[in-house]
């Protein structure tokens, strides 16, 4: 087939850029590449991973199994209920694609650079499709939170792990692969999980729940872990979503309609007499399921790096075809400023997610106590520079980046989303300051990291000065955002000097930490935008 028209009769198309075609997100991305390499990550396993998802036709998948969003089908025509979604052939692809790549099993397999690897898949499959990334997220955490219960391990953990997708509506038993969801929050308080009032009532050797749930995340899953009261206190429970020969009952009230993040279900739930089985000990629910949490959070760390990689890649190929003032965008010196900046917190972000995701795959006390902080540090601030990178992204197309027919408007309306889900900002600050006043071992870990940079930077060697100054012991409540925030940038500047190429970590450090810029993208002088922007795309 011929190429689209350019003489239109009324006019000719010019001055547009080329349509992206099939693009190689793992040989066009050189600082994923390096920090696969420094992080022990699989490169053998990524490279194949994001040459598919940079297909044009994912790309196209991702807009249909947007456009056309998951549909819930309360009862069949005769009036029996089902409680199901539906979803589009686009959705059921990107599942099939991700988990076959080993998205939810590969850190689990025993390989070396396990989380590395599956961070790096989070960051990949968040720059085409973000919305599938949910029920397999959840999946890839809940296997070491289902640890607490062996029985069921045995059981869940081969199909939780296994690299295929198996959407049939069938119990565990019966299914080659599977995944997990989560149901925790209630309407009456939200983030505060110990104000649930949903009830489990002993049944033999299982449990009976009633109550509800504000938010369910992925309700096609095979199952969820769920808290709610037995009579030992807040406990976490497995709820199967098929039982042997019947369906357990998980009413679906209704599904979310949601900002962004479309391809994916989010429903209101209710449990009524509701099989479930413990995960761990009574009146440890909390204590159980923080484990599940911990690795999703590692996920909503990755996530935004994706979203930012993917917003600024489609502004620069955007600046490098499109001309303006008898000059390519790319060359005026303005927009070279603004990409710039815009590189400078993609790069940022990535080095600390995969710095982070290397602590999950150590196994001594300083690797976990680091990825306790790290993670936490990393899931705020790189969710915090989310939404602004994608906006000024999408500025840099004009009109055209509103539009949906670009990636623009579904990569804004994503980007406030891993921010708020996992903890919110002020959760996250709160958890940071608990972990350090409980943990002396984080602290120490975190301190170690930062002092491995001294030395190197004299501005950033005032900086961290500077920080321990203001601060010589934890800051009160009303400060943790600001204390936060200066760890986070000190936490990417450490990492930054030690690995980037000097004009990255150079302009990193002198606009980020030294006050050599304003407070908008590109209000900045002084850096080698062009060594940057080479580092977008080669």
């Amino acid at each position: 087939m011929s190429g689209a028209r350019s003489d239109l009769g009324t006019h000719e198309v010019q001055n547009q850029p080329p349509a992206r075609g099939d693009r190689d997100l793992w040989a066009q991305d050189q600082p994923l590449r390096e920090a696969i390499a420094r992080d022990g990550g699989q490169a053998q396993a990524l490279a194949p991973y994001a040459a598919t998802l940079g297909k044009a036709e994912m790309a196209e998948a991702a807009r249909d199994a947007n456009r056309h969003g998951p549909e819930l089908q309360l009862f069949d025509r005769a009036g029996r209920r089902l409680d199901e979604v539906r979803f589009h052939p686009a959705y059921h692809r990107f599942m099939e694609v991700s988990a076959r790549a080993g998205y939810a099993a590969v850190a689990w397999e025993g390989a070396a650079g396990g989380h590395v690897t599956h961070a790096a898949m989070v960051y990949l499959a968040s720059q085409v499709e973000p919305g599938h990334c949910c029920p397999l997220t959840m999946t890839y955490a809940a296997t070491p939170a289902l640890s607490a219960a062996p029985g069921l391990a045995e059981l869940w953990h081969p199909r939780l792990t296994a690299r295929a997708y198996d959407p049939a509506l069938l119990p565990v038993t019966q299914k080659r692969a599977a995944t997990l969801g989560m149901a925790m929050t209630e309407k009456q308080g939200g983030s505060d999980v110990r104000a649930n009032t949903t009830c489990a009532h002993p049944d033999g050797e299982a449990y009976r729940l009633t109550g509800h749930k504000w938010f369910c995340s992925a309700p096609m899953s095979d199952g969820f872990l769920t808290l709610a009261q037995a009579p030992g206190g807040l406990t976490c429970f497995l709820v199967p979503r098929w039982l042997e020969g019947d369906r357990n009952t998980f009413r679906i009230q209704r599904l979310k309609d949601k900002l962004g993040n479309r391809s994916n279900a989010s429903a209101e739930i209710e449990f009524a007499n509701t099989l479930a089985y413990p995960v761990g000990e009574e009146g440890r629910g909390v204590r159980t399921i923080i484990e599940m949490v911990h690795h999703t959070r590692l996920d909503t760390a990755m996530a935004p790096a994706g979203l930012m990689r993917a917003a600024l890649s489609e502004a620069h190929h955007w600046a490098r075809h499109r001309t303006a003032f008898q000059r390519r965008l790319i060359d005026q010196p303005l927009m070279m400023a603004v990409l710039a900046d815009l590189q400078l917190d993609v790069e940022a972000a990535l080095a600390l997610g995969l710095r982070t995701a290397r602590a999950f795959d150590g196994s001594r006390p300083e690797d976990r106590a680091f990825a306790r902080i790290s993670v936490a540090l990393a899931k705020l601030h790189n969710n915090k520079r989310a939404p602004q990178v994608t906006y000024e992204a999408m500025e840099a197309l004009g009109g055209m980046g509103y539009v949906e027919e670009t990636p623009m408007p579904l990569l804004y309306r994503e980007a406030p989303l891993n921010g708020i889900w996992e903890g919110s900002g002020n959760v996250i600050c709160l958890d940071i300051l608990r972990t350090l006043a409980r943990e002396p071992l984080a602290a120490e870990t975190l301190q170690a990291e930062l002092s491995s940079a001294l030395g190197s930077d004299a501005r950033y060697d005032a900086a961290l000065k500077a920080h321990k100054q203001r601060w010589p012991a934890l800051p009160p409540e009303a400060e943790a955002r600001w204390f936060v925030e200066s760890l986070a940038l000190l936490l990417q500047a450490s990492l930054l000097i030690r690995h980037a190429p000097a004009p990255v970590a150079d302009a990193f450090t002198a606009t980020r930490l030294d006050g050599q810029a304003g407070r908008i993208t590109g209000a900045m002088a002084g850096s080698d935008c062009t060594a940057i922007l080479a580092r977008i795309c080669p």
